[in-house]
């Protein structure tokens, strides 16, 4: 971890009788002492750890001389300020262990720093989230979920541990719910999962090997993440066009296909039918296993997206996935694969292992949601807000990037993909935003190759934040292209 550079997540309290100079002294030597900052990490400039700190540079300044002349930290003029020892921990009798030589050896990849940013900042008081996966705060269905929860009360028999693949009635009422989608789904056949992203990572430990191949749509959400690289496989782009991935560029047969045919992530592309069908028959033929995510299926504005690729699927080539996520909230922690009953029951074992299943208490509640027809009816409700929020979005966008960007009508999900006019690099897009307390989603995260798009949401910010943000986005572009 030499030349590393740590990362600052504390503000001191002003109201303590303890000086704040004396709290980030305090801070610090904590963190040296603790193991969590090794010699010869460097902190931030003064200037930053200043803005971390709510505090004026002086009080910074005062802190880091103290630390120095104890000899915990050195100072460089060319470098900046590093952790040149430890000296708080040879005050004991035992030193602690260097967590940083651990945490670089584990198998899990770090996501990369933009990713990471986005996730700290996300939660960050009075940040304008111009490119979050989630709903408005003020979408959520209180009164529904009280009713929910209400009924609960009576129904459910205890919170103890579930079986291995979920909750029975979970599991039924998605197999009733499927088949009016025109996919036939055993219970037995599916598995109640954490999330759908918990599939992913059931699937990269316990199916493939590592070596293998995972092709996906470039860009993709799939390369916003490190669970297929950390187990040891390659992921590699496809390109697509406004019907979807052109399968025909995939070359290799000993591999799998991870796609979103519907409301694509990120960017908001509606796979044809026949495009469905041609890349079904390409997979078939090539016995090209599939996992089809169709986290934004239910999320169409317009018309209803064609049928999902599952329904083609007699032989069980298709892991297909689903979550109650993006259509109501990702707090839930529910999701589905639906696949091989011998597949099925493989992941469900390792699961187990895992976290001996998903909260018992959210798979009551989803199981009411979808038994007493009340999902049905808050998804018309849902679908009408999204499509008041995506119009005022365009008309935002012609406003104001009109001449600066291009980007399609999404026909359903959360995204708008702003494709830049200019050779601009969206990483200083990205950072300069930040100034302003706008955070976007630059594109690069997504693609295997740099591009010139971000991906905005109108699913998130109010429509006084939207405005504002996507006028602010427009004078930054002019002012650095």
């Amino acid at each position: 971890m030499q030349n590393s550079r740590v990362t600052v997540d504390w503000c001191p309290d002003k109201s303590a009788p303890i000086p704040i100079y004396q709290q980030i002294i305090n801070y610090i030597s904590g963190k040296i002492s603790s193991g969590d900052w090794t010699i010869g990490s460097r902190l931030p400039s003064q200037r930053v750890l200043a803005k971390c700190f709510d505090v004026n540079r002086s009080t910074v300044i005062r802190a880091l001389e103290e630390l120095s002349s104890y000899g915990i930290l050195e100072g460089d003029s060319g470098k900046g300020t590093a952790v040149k020892s430890n000296t708080w921990s040879l005050l004991m009798t035992t030193a602690p262990p260097d967590w940083g030589s651990y945490v670089k050896s584990g198998t899990f990849q770090e996501n990369v720093p933009t990713i990471q940013t986005i996730n700290k900042l996300e939660f960050k008081k009075d940040i304008i989230r111009l490119g979050t996966g989630e709903l408005s705060p003020d979408l959520f269905p209180r009164d529904l979920m009280s009713e929910v929860f209400h009924r609960l009360s009576a129904r459910i028999p205890s919170l103890n541990y579930l079986e291995p693949l979920g909750l029975p009635e979970l599991r039924h009422a998605l197999s009733l719910r499927l088949k009016k989608q025109g996919i036939d789904a055993d219970p037995s056949c599916i598995l109640i999962t954490s999330g759908s992203l918990q599939a992913l990572q059931l699937i990269s430990v316990c199916i493939l090997k590592p070596g293998s191949v995972v092709y996906t749509e470039s860009p993709s959400y799939l390369k916003s993440l490190q669970v297929f690289p950390s187990a040891g496989m390659k992921l590699a782009g496809v390109p697509m066009d406004r019907e979807g991935i052109l399968y025909w560029n995939i070359k290799s047969e000993d591999a799998l296909l991870y796609t979103i045919p519907s409301f694509h992530n990120p960017t908001g592309i509606l796979m044809s039918e026949s495009r469905r069908q041609e890349l079904f028959r390409f997979c078939s033929n090539r016995r090209l296993p599939i996992i089809e995510d169709n986290a934004y299926g239910d999320l169409w504005l317009d018309e209803a997206p064609p049928m999902a690729l599952k329904t083609m699927d007699k032989n069980g080539m298709i892991l297909y996935l689903g979550t109650i996520s993006k259509t109501l909230a990702p707090g839930l922690r529910i999701g589905w694969l639906v696949g091989p009953q011998s597949v099925v029951e493989r992941l469900g074992d390792v699961k187990m292992q895992v976290d001996y299943g998903a909260s018992s208490v959210s798979q009551w509640a989803v199981t009411e949601l979808f038994t007493g027809g009340l999902y049905d009816h808050y998804l018309i409700g849902l679908r009408a807000e999204l499509r008041k929020r995506r119009d005022r979005c365009l008309q935002l966008l012609d406003r104001h990037l009109a001449g600066l960007a291009t980007w399609d009508i999404p026909k359903g999900s959360f995204y708008v993909w702003v494709r830049l006019s200019e050779r601009i690099q969206v990483d200083q897009l990205f950072h300069l935003m930040l100034k302003d307390n706008i955070l976007i989603n630059p594109g690069n995260v997504y693609d295997f190759e740099k591009n010139q798009a971000i991906r905005l949401s109108y699913a998130y910010a109010s429509e006084k934040e939207m405005e504002f943000g996507i006028q602010k986005l427009a004078e930054v572009i002019q002012r650095i292209r």
